[in-house]
């Protein structure tokens, strides 16, 4: 197939996942291709809250979350801008008693990975937060994590992997995908093009990719509602949440405030926010942060993520065909996340193993079938 364009690794999916993933293949010499159906960082990688936290991770996730903490910490070396990266702390709520318990158990088992979270309540964390609501009645606090615009960060990786010399093709389609025991065949838009390598980064649309090699695991579209606020004086300290989930919250330096929490509406290929839940959670919102009461909302705003039945991803190698490598299903927490998940699966390609612990994420936890073996690029 003389026409046919080849590259080491093919990656399927621009969002940051897949951009931070072609960057650090790139910075390694190998030939990449990311091929984005839309555009780089369009998609929930582009619209998310932007939280950049470790606080609250599952155990299974703290290891790779604190790799990719220190990636974040590099940010404008890497890809040459900061992204709004600011390094706010991360402030964890209770509102109930047992709220507080879980988060002391929490903080016990996190030092066990190096982070750090200190454990409030009573007048200590009134004296401490005077601009919180009584709604809450202590907290947790991460001075390590922080928040940034994602709406920057992930166009900017694909830039960055641009620069770095990987080929990034957009609003470019995969279709026709096979693998014929040695290389995997495609079509890429209207070109065909092999590698050696594929990694699936396709996100809430990853089960395509899957199931064209034979696996899929039951993941769902899910629809993350957000808004922002006028610009308001500076009162939000932290980025925050609440333990439980169903209330986030942020301020930029500009003053306006970025709250989250419940679904939207979709159909599992676009999302749109839900009025309803907008108005819900926003009493939910200023109940803990009275400051927000006389906001005006300026946008509302949703995107399609896929969430896995345990809550965790699915990263690392296919199941079914050698030198397939799956990275999606991130929940709706993978901003922070990707960087890391990015260093992972070049580690994967180049030597064929990680020093990051990955086991609770493969494939093999939903889909069952023979494990293949991987081949390293030498």
């Amino acid at each position: 197939m003389s026409d046919t364009r080849h590259f080491q690794v093919v990656i399927a999916g621009g969002g940051l996942v897949g951009a931070s993933t072609a960057l650090a293949l790139a910075r390694k010499g190998v030939s990449v291709g990311l091929l984005e159906r839309r555009f780089c960082g369009a998609q929930a990688s582009g619209v998310n809250y932007g939280g950049v936290r470790t606080h609250g991770r599952s155990a299974e996730q703290l290891p790779l979350a604190v790799r990719a903490r220190r990636v974040w910490s590099g940010l404008p070396e890497l890809i040459g801008i900061d992204g709004e990266f600011v390094v706010s702390g991360h402030l964890r709520l209770a509102r109930r008693d047992s709220d507080i318990d879980a988060l002391h158990a929490w903080s016990a088992m996190a030092r066990e990975f190096g982070v750090q979270s200190q454990v409030m309540s009573g007048e200590a964390f009134r004296r401490r937060y005077p601009w919180l609501g009584q709604a809450a009645i202590g907290g947790a606090f991460c001075a390590s994590d922080g928040h940034a615009n994602p709406r920057l960060v992930s166009p900017a990786f694909a830039a960055a992997a641009r620069r770095a010399g990987a080929h990034v093709q957009e609003q470019t389609p995969l279709s026709d995908l096979g693998f014929d025991g040695w290389r995997f065949h495609m079509r890429a838009g209207t070109e065909r093009i092999s590698a050696d390598w594929l990694i699936n980064c396709a996100g809430a649309w990853a089960n395509n990719i899957a199931g064209s090699f034979g696996e899929t695991v039951p993941m769902k579209p899910i629809y993350p509602n957000m808004w922002v606020t006028e610009p308001l004086p500076r009162f939000i300290q932290h980025n925050m949440g609440v333990y439980g989930g169903g209330v986030y919250a942020r301020q930029v330096a500009r003053g306006n405030c970025v709250i989250g929490g419940g679904r939207g509406h979709g159909d599992g290929e676009y999302a749109q926010p839900s009025t309803a839940t907008t108005r819900a959670v926003m009493r939910d919102a200023c109940a803990l942060l009275p400051g927000l009461r006389n906001a005006l909302l300026i946008r509302t705003w949703s995107g399609v993520e896929g969430e896995t039945p345990d809550g965790n991803p699915i990263i690392g190698f296919s199941n079914t065909t050698p030198r397939l490598l799956h990275a999606f299903g991130f929940c709706g927490g993978g901003f922070l996340l990707a960087p890391g998940v990015g260093e992972v699966l070049a580690e994967l390609v180049t030597a064929g193993a990680t020093s990051t612990p990955i086991d609770a994420f493969s494939i093999g936890r939903f889909a069952q079938s023979s494990a293949s073996a991987a081949l390293p690029i030498k």
